[in-house]
């Protein structure tokens, strides 16, 4: 199997998710030779480790971004981590090929129904990203309707767990491929 990096970028995994931490140990169970970060919980004050962080894309081949779309973007950690990380002369430059040939996934959820929310073209700068740094876009997958306020709600409590765990079996399934 290749090298899966997995790259949560939620700025609170452990108490304000349901979905992305669903989705994330789901991930970690079945394919527990991944490598997850957790950027909230090292980076909190958003000083990334420039060095780690590179390493660790380095070694992967395949990373998947796993992230709740805040204001029709990824949340600014993560974004940030793209600034830090994707550096002229290790991601793109002449000579920045490190991550050439390597295949960037998204996974994404929403609060939104997904039929209310239409991101055919939205994630553009991931599709731009991949051609500026030769890597490969590898595709997405994305659940809707698992906002943090229904969780409040036993039965939308599950409802929020089962969508996920279907998101994370979709995007094992994509990744053993």
């Amino acid at each position: 199997m290749k090298n899966i990096l997995i790259v949560s970028g939620h700025t609170n995994t452990v108490s304000d998710s349901v979905a992305n931490r669903t989705i994330l140990e789901t991930l970690e169970t079945q394919l527990p030779e991944c490598r997850t970060v957790y950027l909230d919980h090292l980076y909190p004050d958003f000083k990334i480790d420039i060095e780690a962080e590179q390493s660790n894309l380095l070694w992967a081949d395949v990373i998947v971004l796993q992230f709740p779309v805040y204001w029709f973007s990824c949340p600014s950690i993560m974004h940030r981590w793209m600034e830090q990380t994707f550096l002229h002369g290790f991601s793109h430059g002449s000579t920045g090929d490190k991550l050439r040939g390597k295949k960037l996934i998204l996974s994404y959820t929403t609060g939104a129904p997904a039929e209310v929310m239409n991101f055919d073209g939205f994630f553009e700068f991931v599709r731009a990203a991949c051609g500026f740094t030769g890597m490969e876009y590898g595709g997405s997958i994305h659940t809707g309707g698992v906002s943090y306020q229904m969780r409040q709600d036993p039965q939308m409590l599950d409802d929020i767990k089962q969508k996920a765990q279907q998101h994370a079996e979709k995007l094992v399934t994509l990744l053993k491929a």
